[in-house]
């Protein structure tokens, strides 16, 4: 029963905040989409991400541990997709990259920050940062057909996690008031990202929900696996090993269907993607945030 309440404890707060962002938008209320995205991804996440990385205590080994696991997560992700979408003759452009990617930042970061506290944001923070060089660089070359790296060059993200790293390593610390207006900035960031993806799936209009259901079902299924084998691989303690896995398991991102309709690939199969697999998540986090608590 403990163990049902504080699963319950942890999860409420992120999917309530997501379904205020629904609600308001399906009662006719302005959100200006493009606008709030862009403030969370140039100021409030990178604010979150520096000085999370800046003040973590975690020793640089385990760090250094969890990076390696994160990126051979990715990468195998990335293989098994690969097989799988050239075996089902499905679109390449459409498909690889949402099964590959899930949304590590708006969902996982608030559930990391809730279940394991700031020893969890510091390991989300890294999974996110992996997350987003690789779906900057090999996500956009798999949706264009050419190659990210010049857009991730300009990511204030990467930068935020290159620079919290080298304060990390070094020992630095920021002045107490940059420190302090760091950090208010990235408070906004969590409640201000769920909302948002409850106003991007409010606006969005799915229509191959079938495809959709099995091919979350089965994202699901690859991640979840993948992310316990890679943690026990690389011997990640209790905190690495359960943000580990429910980074891993997060759903379809957001992003994903503003990338296909960017490029002109399949948005409808996107859409379909995106809500199927976070109105999966709803039932399916809760419980892998019981197993590995």
């Amino acid at each position: 029963m403990n163990l049902l309440l504080t699963v319950f404890e942890i999860v409420a707060p992120v999917f309530l905040l997501a379904a205020i962002g629904f609600t308001w938008v399906k009662l006719g209320f302005e959100y200006r989409l493009e606008f709030v995205t862009r403030l969370a991804v140039t100021l409030a996440v990178p604010s979150l991400i520096f000085v999370a990385l800046m003040q973590t205590e975690i020793p640089a080994g385990e760090l250094t541990r969890f990076t390696l696991a994160a990126i051979t997560g990715h990468v195998g992700l990335a293989i098994v997709f690969e097989a799988f979408v050239r075996l089902k003759g499905l679109d390449r452009r459409t498909y690889l990259s949402p099964l590959i990617f899930g949304n590590t930042g708006n969902l996982g970061l608030p559930l990391c920050i809730f279940a394991f506290g700031q020893a969890g944001l510091g390991f989300a923070v890294i999974f996110l940062a992996v997350t987003a060089l690789f779906s900057f660089t090999y996500g956009i070359y798999l949706v264009a057909g050419k190659g990210g790296f010049g857009k991730a060059a300009r990511e204030p993200m990467v930068w935020a996690t290159l620079l919290g790293a080298l304060f990390l390593w070094r020992g630095w610390e920021t002045p107490v008031f940059l420190t302090n207006t760091l950090e208010l900035l990235g408070q906004m960031a969590i409640p201000m990202m769920l909302i948002t993806v409850g106003v991007a799936i409010a606006r969005l209009t799915p229509r191959k929900i079938g495809q959709a259901v099995w091919l979350s079902l089965l994202k699901l299924l690859v991640c979840f696996v993948l992310g316990w084998g890679f943690a026990l691989l690389f011997g990640l303690d209790k905190t690495a090993f359960g943000v580990m896995v429910l980074q891993m398991c997060t759903p379809v991102a957001v992003t994903s269907y503003l990338l296909a309709e960017r490029f002109d690939a399949d948005t409808d199969a996107v859409a379909g993607l995106v809500m199927v697999s976070t109105a999966l998540a709803v039932g399916a986090l809760p419980l892998i945030l019981a197993i590995v608590l």
